[in-house]
């Protein structure tokens, strides 16, 4: 089975120039995980990946990490996806807005299993 979270919105610090070291900008983050399909069977939130709560560990993690380059932080997010041990495996696109006047954004994906 698999879970996604499309277009969660992080603002943290990321980037490798002074000028992006202080000052705060925004990710869009998409993950796609592949979770243990018994947990649709008890339809209860406790056997399910919370994923309320896990787009706010996400934002925590990544705010904290304050990355220089997005592939950090897809691999960031990737580990706080993994400590749930329901997810089987997770694959995670990190897009930034704006870091080249004549880009509109860049992209990774970072993709891995247990």
């Amino acid at each position: 089975m698999k879970l996604e979270l499309n277009g969660l919105e992080v603002n943290c610090v990321i980037g490798e120039r002074p000028e992006e070291r202080t000052k705060i900008q925004r990710l869009r983050v998409d993950v796609s995980m592949d979770v243990d399909e018994s947990a649709s069977e008890s339809d209860s939130l406790d056997d399910v990946v919370d994923y309320a709560k896990l787009a706010k560990k996400i934002c925590a993690a990544l705010e904290w990490a304050r990355c220089r380059m997005i592939e950090r932080a897809a691999k960031v997010v990737f580990d706080a996806c993994m400590l749930d041990g329901r997810v089987q495996a997770a694959s995670v696109k990190i897009t930034k807005f704006g870091a080249i006047p004549f880009l509109e954004s860049a992209s990774v994906v970072y993709e891995g299993a247990r």
